[in-house]
């Protein structure tokens, strides 16, 4: 059905400090793209846009990063994907409100992408979409552009002052990105006192980690982290990356950091690939502890982050899904499917697997415990226990358990949960069972925008969801029948985690 359409001479207009934008209104929503909130200079921090005079378009969604990985088609079944122009000046924003009053004061959703900090962007995923969360939960919806890999977490901290926190001017454009949101939010009618910041995967890392950057401090007011709390284990944390300076200059034939500075940006990314192959390196991107930031697992949540209510969770499978499928799973009884498990982690393990898997999980059958995420939901437990322990804001714990109608039975893979957290299963054919699809939509997004406006995601589609609190982990479980249950997979999880899978029946597809 076709809505009522606005882009004029003279409206929407909105001033911020930078200048006046140009957006559109289609239907109840407002639309503005690709908003320049900070300059990117290489390796230094986020620079203050530069003032315009006059009204500025923002009908267009801007630059990406150019990831890590070059764009490849696949896998849209499961999460459809769009590509974009690259470049490294890519700190831009895009808007989706239902006013622009400025004493309206709609709690304001900011979501920061996925991809670790390798990859990904604000539109990558078509689900990233937020018309019909701002419309469905009368939000301010926020995406983000920033820099990555090589352009946002590259140490060059020994080549000048300018250059001193140069591995984390990937989150210093966040910082930024969240200054402008306090700065001007408001003539978008969004409250900039009611600020929840929300990523999965490397984003719910990236809010992790401003969680414990001081310089966040106060930008945002709630946190929500899907599948992305960090590294479990001290030698996952993320190192200086001053090293890969050196294999850089090695590979161009240089000694003169200054070449680095004169590459453009698809040179830079071509010399950054080509490094890693020859030198047989993985690149670990990620922010660098300077005392900018500190890591939450060893040092402990900062007395900020700790006023900051969080709901986090995770996906039953994870990437675990997708390690194999059973072809005619449905057809298969009880007994086939069990004997599955056991021929991937022997009888005696896989008797112990399902006994647990069954009490945590007795609406699922065997075939979900070999998939079983034991990664994020290991450091997701971790962050909560911590944060029972120190007296922080209420935390809300999720497992999105539901099994999808796709490949003879495919449960929640990692980025799962997305299109009905953003009201968005109209456009990711796969989250569309009858009546299913449908009420989880309600449930998620329901609960994202309740806890975005209160600090509490208890809605009317859901059973009462309780705060994790030590000796009452509660954890909503988001299925086919949604349902709050309490101290469920702790020794699940930490038992799968020690097995050793070998995948050796032939009707297990790798």
């Amino acid at each position: 059905m076709a809505k009522d359409f606005l882009c004029s001479t003279i409206e929407p207009i909105v001033e911020t400090t930078a200048g006046k934008l140009r957006g559109f209104k289609l239907g109840t929503t407002y639309t503005f793209y690709g908003v320049d909130y900070a300059q990117a200079k290489r390796w230094q921090q986020p620079q203050p846009v530069t003032p315009w005079e006059g009204v500025k378009d923002a009908l267009s969604y801007g630059y990406i990063c150019p990831p890590s990985s070059p764009d490849s088609p696949n896998g849209d079944l499961l999460v459809p994907h769009r590509f974009w122009p690259k470049s490294e000046n890519c700190l831009n924003l895009n808007i989706w409100t239902q006013s622009l009053d400025k004493d309206a004061k709609k709690p304001v959703m900011v979501w920061l992408h996925g991809g670790g900090f390798s990859n990904g962007s604000a539109i990558e995923m078509v689900a990233y979409d937020g018309n019909n969360l701002s419309e469905y939960g009368d939000v301010v919806m926020v995406t983000v552009n920033h820099r990555l890999n090589v352009f946002g977490l590259l140490d060059v901290s020994e080549y000048g002052p300018e250059y001193e926190n140069s591995q984390n001017c990937s989150m210093a454009d966040l910082v930024a990105a969240l200054q402008w949101v306090h700065d001007n939010i408001a003539g978008f009618g969004g409250d900039p006192e009611n600020v929840t910041i929300f990523g999965q995967s490397g984003g719910g890392m990236k809010v992790t980690t401003l969680m414990q950057t001081p310089a966040a401090d106060g930008l945002f007011h709630k946190a929500i982290i899907e599948s992305g709390s960090g590294p479990n284990e001290k030698s996952l944390t993320y190192t200086s990356t001053a090293p890969v300076v050196k294999t850089l200059l090695k590979t161009l034939g240089s000694d003169k950091f200054e070449d680095l500075l004169a590459l453009t940006d698809e040179e830079l990314m071509f010399l950054t690939r080509k490094a890693q192959k020859e030198s047989g390196t993985r690149f670990g991107w990620g922010p660098l502890e300077n005392g900018w930031y500190v890591n939450t697992i060893y040092h402990g949540s900062t007395e900020h982050a700790k006023t900051i209510p969080l709901l986090i969770g995770t996906c039953i499978g994870e990437m675990g899904t997708f390690r194999f499928s059973l072809p005619g799973r449905p057809e298969k009884t009880r007994e086939e499917k069990e004997a599955c498990v056991y021929q991937v982690v022997g009888e005696e393990n896989g008797k112990k697997l399902l006994d647990l898997f069954y009490k945590a999980y007795p609406d699922h059958d065997a075939i979900d415990a070999i998939i079983l995420d034991d990664g994020s939901r290991i450091t997701t437990q971790m962050l909560l226990d911590l944060r029972a322990e120190d007296g922080s804001a209420p935390s809300y714990n999720y497992v999105f358990a539901y099994d999808f109608p796709v490949d003879d039975g495919k449960a929640a893979w990692h980025c799962a949960e997305i299109p009905f957290v953003f009201h968005n299963i109209d456009k990711v054919a796969v989250c569309n069972e009858k009546e299913v699809g449908e009420r989880l939509q309600k449930q998620f997004a329901t609960a994202w925008v309740n806890f975005a406006r209160t600090g509490d995601p208890s809605n009317e589609y859901l059973p009462e969801w309780r705060p994790f609190t030590k000796g009452d982990e509660v954890t909503m479980i988001f299925d086919r029948n949604s349902e709050a249950r309490v101290n469920h997979d702790r020794e699940l999880v930490k038992f799968h985690r020690e097995l050793e899978f070998k995948y050796e029946n032939p009707n297990m597809l790798m």
